[in-house]
């Protein structure tokens, strides 16, 4: 996560004379940034929810199938999964071959704002390109309540829509929602709610940018930016800066970066799990990178897999967001596919380290003079890295030290040995024993011994 400069955070690298320039940019500041990730894990399982196929629901023992023969039971639900799973796909089908009028078939027509609300988003849908778009039933999540209030053959059910927009997605990704359905006369079923799951998904589901209101999409190579509908301007100083900021980590991240950013500076405050509604956030942050997931938490594992990042820009800030800022969170990114357990002073530092270096249509900075003034403020009044408890408590020291640190490992070891110990780190550095043992494999120092060689560089 990206923030707001402050007077009391730290000085970041001034803006140095670069091929013929004669004047230095501001100063730039830094203050607490955060790559958060959508949290889903522990919220996967409250309120009942569970990341398993609806075709287990026939299974012998299921509530589903109790009150009558279990034969006739399982025809039910195997009926109800098809009858559902049809409608489902030809939503899906509908967004690809442009048709609203197949999309809004199985929407209840009774009910205007929920009609109003789906054409919105079949528009919004539209404007993506997805490669691939599908929706599969996970898990039914009874409640007495919505049985009461839509009637016996109620049906709620949690959905993970499958995606892969063209161009940007590497591979399909997933996200998930929550509908109710009830059964019509005729036996078809009919979606008459998308919200009365909402409580219980994940943080950060039903929060996708078309989600939320009418959008409008624009796309650069390997760039795709999504702002309100009407802020063409907006997408298309956004849509420049994320495409400087893709080039530059593209050419500097050692062993390239191959895949894409997505920008989202939508007026709401809460898209994707980026909640700005949060004092400190709404102060503080510029942008969040959300983590994108090949299979959700408690698919597969309990942490999920990682895919790629969304940036999520904060309304009140997006004016101060530039290529640099662009640059930091597209590096978070490029290693989100790494895993989640790298140190917080590596994965701020190296995105810190891709910011700050030469880029596109953003002044070259003074490196050499930042260097000296990290080691002769910071580094003599700390006792350690940064941990990752106490990183945020003083990020005006914790970002120069992270700086540091990883420029010093690019300087002494090289940018090849930084990645490796990086997706090592992230994939298998879960305890403080993993972690100095994969620094010393890899740079024959353990974390106290790296901030020793920073003390002794610096004297």
């Amino acid at each position: 996560m990206s923030q707001t400069p402050r007077a009391a955070g730290p000085p970041g690298p001034d803006a140095g004379p670069a091929r013929g320039r004669h004047s230095a940019a501001p100063v730039r500041r830094r203050a607490w940034p955060l790559f958060i990730s959508l949290a889903l894990v522990a919220l996967a399982v409250a309120g009942g929810l569970a990341l398993h196929q609806s075709r287990s629901a026939g299974q012998a023992g299921d509530p589903a199938v109790t009150g009558g023969a279990a034969g006739t039971a399982d025809s039910d639900v195997a009926a109800r999964a098809a009858g559902v799973d049809k409608v489902l796909a030809s939503r899906a089908e509908a967004v690809r071959q442009d048709n609203e009028a197949e999309f809004l078939a199985d929407v209840d027509p009774g009910n205007q704002s929920l009609l109003a609300k789906q054409r919105m988003l079949f528009a919004n849908l539209r404007q993506f390109g997805f490669a691939k778009l599908s929706y599969e039933q996970l898990r039914e999540q009874f409640d007495q309540s919505l049985v009461d209030r839509y009637g016996p053959s109620t049906y709620a059910v949690a959905v993970a829509m499958a995606y892969q927009i063209e161009g940007i997605d590497p591979v399909p990704v997933r996200t998930m929602l929550g509908y109710t359905f009830t059964r019509r006369p005729d036996g078809r079923w009919m979606l008459v709610s998308d919200t009365d799951l909402d409580s219980r998904l994940p943080r950060g589901s039903h929060q996708e940018a078309w989600d939320i209101g009418k959008v409008l999409v624009k796309r650069e190579p390997r760039v795709l930016v999504v702002v309100e509908q009407n802020q063409t301007a907006l997408a298309t100083s956004l849509a420049a800066k994320a495409a400087s900021a893709v080039k530059a980590v593209s050419r500097s991240w050692p062993g390239g970066w191959t895949g894409s950013g997505v920008v989202i500076a939508l007026d709401d405050k809460v898209v994707r799990g980026a909640d700005y509604s949060l004092p400190k956030n709404a102060e503080d942050a510029l942008a969040m990178a959300t983590f994108v997931y090949r299979t959700l938490p408690g698919e597969v594992s309990g942490t999920g897999e990682r895919a790629d990042s969304y940036v999520v820009i904060n309304p009140r800030n997006r004016s101060k967001v530039d290529a640099r800022t662009l640059a930091h969170e597209f590096t978070h990114v490029a290693t989100a596919p790494y895993g989640t357990n790298a140190p917080r002073w590596l994965v701020e530092g190296s995105a810190t380290y891709e910011e700050f270096l030469p880029m596109d249509g953003a002044r070259d900075l003074a490196l050499d003079k930042y260097r000296e003034k990290v080691r002769t403020q910071y580094l003599p009044k700390a006792k350690s890295l940064p941990g990752d408890a106490v990183f945020f408590n003083d990020s005006s020291s914790s970002y120069p030290l992270s700086w540091l640190a990883v420029d010093y490992i690019f300087q002494r070891y090289g940018g090849t040995e930084l990645v490796t110990l990086y997706q090592e780190m992230a994939a298998l550095g879960t305890t403080q024993a993993e972690r100095n043992r994969i620094m010393v494999e890899h740079l024959g120092l353990t974390e106290a011994g790296l901030f020793q060689a920073l003390k002794k560089a610096a004297a």
